[in-house]
Order: C-alpha cells, then structure tokens, then sequence
C-alpha cells in the first residue's frame, strides 16, 4: 500500500512502522484510538481527487479528518486523510459569502470575515475546521439568531465517490446538498464549502465565575433571563472542577448588540455576589473564542452530550446534587430561537430548548469509567427530560450516527449513502449505517 499510495498524491504518506505514523493517526481526543492502514495528507484538491479513485479501485475505505475534533475510533482499516493544506479562505465582503478549503479553521474565517464587519456561525473553538463542524450541522454562539451552520451553506466542492469533482447546490444535486447539511461527510468527500456571512459589527461576550456554592443563585438566574432573552443571546451555564482547584460555576455569553444592552440583558446575574472574575465586555466576531478560551492542544477526555425538555426545580436539583467530580464541567446551553425553527437540511430543527454537556478527564482507565459512571448516573435521574436525541457535533466515541436523525431523517440519508457510495469507499466519524 506504501508505494502505491505514494505513487498515487503528492502529499506525504505514513504507514504503520514509520517515524511519524502514531502522532499523524491521533484524533484532537488523545483518549480515542484510530487503528487506520495509511494516513495521507493531501496537497490539495486534485489529490484528493487520485486517493478517492484509488481507493475506489482497490477496494479501500477513506475517513476524512482536519483538525481531528469529533473522532470515533471506527476507523480501523481506513485511510486517514489529513486536509489541513487546503486552508484556503475567501471572503467577498460585497456578495457577503466565504470560500473555504477543507481544511481552514473557524479562526481563519472570523479573522478574514471580520475585516469587512461580517461573521460565519462560528462555535466556541477557533481551531475546529469549518468543514467538519458544518456538515455535522454547525451550533454556533449565533445558532439563536441565524440557525445551524449547516444551514448557510450555498455549495460544497465534493469529490464523489468515482473520484469525480462536482459543485453540488440545492439546484444540482437536491438529495446530495440536502445530506451535506447536516447528516456528515459519509456521501461524497467535501473539498471546500461556500457559505453565507451575516452583518455583525458589535458583540458583547464573555464569562463571569463564583464559587459553586453560588450554583444555585446561578440557575434561578439563568431561568429567568432565558424567558425575555433575544435570539442575539446566548447563554451557557457552568459547573466545573479543575484539577487542583475548588468547584466553581459560571455564565459564557454571547450577544450580537451593544455592551450598553448586553449588560442590561444579563443584569439578573449582577445581583449574585462573590464574582470571582468576570471578562464580559466588547469583542471583536475574531476573537470569538476568547468567550470561553478553550485548551488549544489536544488531551484526553470522555464526553456525553444530552438534549433537553426543560430545566424545571427537579432537573436543577439533580444537576446540583453531586459534586462536580470526576467530571470536570456540567454544561447546560441555551437552544431556541432559529434552532427550533430548523432549515433545509439533514440536521433539521432543534425543538429541545436546552443541551446538556458532561465532560471528564480520560487521562486512567479508573478515572475514565468513573466519568462515564457519573454522566450516565445523571442522565438516568434527569428522567424523561433527556429526549435522547442530541445533536451530530455532540455524539460520542461509543454513540451512533442514529441518535443525532429522527426515524425518517436516517432512513433518507441511509438510502443517499447506499445509492452514492454502494462500495463504501467514504466512512464518516460516525457512519449513517452504522
């Protein structure tokens, strides 16, 4: 396989024996392994289009990573391919559209984007590249006001499953646009995304912390802010324990408007003392990822993301009644607005108002399943206002494509799989089929 890959792109190939094989096949989450036979980086778009013809030919299975964000492990036997060359951005500030290749990041697009008072629906993390996050629909700070990232998209740049390039839009290909948007990258391997910017020059954002004794304050807070809260804001609310470091609880929030309103907005969560810091103030749409300044290097964890119905006395009373330990954050974000609406793709609306995230540390086998132990403990207590569904970005290593689809959504974009890839030459993170 070494030579004939080698043969067959431009950009380095790895194999299992090889100096840098190990750290090339890492996913962003050092706790997911990823068994795959090569891992091919490829030098652009026409490389691409020789490994899918390839593959195609030898009967050999493509898994498509970036950044290496939302990895599964069920990668064994694949070729992994790293598109992080094709970083490319576009902006025409006139048309109010971006470009992107592949393998460009959210911090490139908001940079570029921002120049010109324009913003993408960028999430929380500016390393995540905007190809994958999009085609797992996208829930970005802005999802409130806009809907999902998926949901802007005008056209993708696709390699097919013959190793054929194509534009694919609404107006070219309806089933294969509709699948892209949304429902992962399991149809045709996306070699660059064309999508909508909107006219965002003001942001107020940030983060307040109190002690967690304050958590309680805290939710009452956020349960009355939600109740007049414009689609321009969005709110998280955090628990979370630190190694080495008392519990703490606290607000990130977004909001496309003026300080002067924000700050009137969030007043509610001014009347809570014992403010250990609080960054809240104007930002540029660039510096999107300072709101909650997430690790920029990979590490090991174990997630488990959950929607939810409601957030009434007995949801709150169960997610105050640990400690946070051994997770490190019990997340709850605010949905509505655009999401609930949905667009025309495969992600659909989002109805639940509220999305719970648990993150642990994976760093020991013992301290791993006493994560999962404590994520699905609280699952359990929440009862029946855990719909079950949660959203693509938000499946776990362990999960399946299916909990992200209504019934008749995975029935659909199965039978697009089937038809578009019938030899299995692409295989998502996580598979529609699986």
């Amino acid at each position: 396989m070494k030579s004939n890959l080698r043969d067959v792109i431009k950009g380095r190939v790895l194999l299992p024996g090889d100096e840098d094989f190990d750290e090339a096949r890492k996913p962003w989450n050092y706790a997911v392994d990823q068994p795959v036979a090569a891992v091919a980086h490829a030098a652009d778009a026409d490389d691409i289009a020789s490994l899918v013809r390839h593959a195609a030919q030898a009967g050999l299975t493509i898994s498509t990573q970036a950044s290496g964000h939302g990895a599964s492990g069920d990668t064994d036997g694949v070729i992994l391919l790293r598109t992080a060359a094709l970083d490319r951005v576009e902006v025409d500030p006139e048309r109010r559209l971006a470009r992107v290749g592949a393998g460009a990041r959210w911090g490139q697009v908001q940079g570029a984007a921002g120049e010109y008072g324009l913003t993408g629906l960028a999430g929380s993390m500016p390393l995540v590249s905007v190809t994958g996050y999009t085609l797992g629909g996208g829930l970005s700070w802005f999802g409130r006001k806009y809907g999902l990232a998926a949901d802007a998209v005008l056209a993708f740049d696709v390699v097919t499953a013959d190793g054929t390039p194509a534009r694919v839009t609404a107006d070219s290909d309806q089933d294969l646009f509709w699948a892209l948007r949304g429902g992962g990258g399991d149809f045709a391997l996306v070699t660059a995304v064309e999508f909508a910017l909107y006219p965002e020059r003001e942001l107020y954002g940030g983060s307040v912390m109190w002690p967690d004794e304050r958590a309680p304050e805290v939710f009452d807070a956020l349960r009355e802010v939600v109740t007049y809260a414009p689609d321009e804001l969005s709110i998280w609310l955090n628990r979370v324990q630190f190694p080495s470091a008392p519990p703490m609880v606290g607000i990130s929030t977004a909001f496309l408007g003026s300080a002067e309103e924000g700050r009137r907005l969030l007043g509610r969560f001014d009347e809570i003392g014992g403010v250990l810091s609080d960054s809240r103030g104007p930002l540029p749409t660039a510096e999107l990822g300072a709101i909650t300044n997430e690790p920029t290097n990979p590490s090991p964890g174990v997630s488990r993301g959950e929607l939810l119905t409601g957030l009434d006395d007995e949801a709150v009373a169960v997610l105050l009644a640990e400690p946070i330990d051994p997770l490190i954050n019990v997340q709850v974000r605010q949905l509505g607005g655009a999401l609930a609406k949905g667009g025309e793709g495969a992600s659909g609306a989002i109805a639940e108002p509220y999305l719970l995230y648990l993150l642990g540390l994976a760093i020991n086998p013992e301290l791993t399943a006493a994560s999962r132990d404590k994520q699905e403990r609280i699952v359990a207590a929440l009862g029946e206002r855990v719909t079950g569904r949660k959203p693509f970005t938000f499946v776990a290593a362990g999960e399946h494509a299916a909990a992200a689809f209504s019934a008749e959504t995975l029935a659909r974009l199965r039978a697009i799989k089937r038809a578009r890839d019938p030899e299995g030459v692409f295989r998502s993170n996580f598979p529609v089929l699986g």
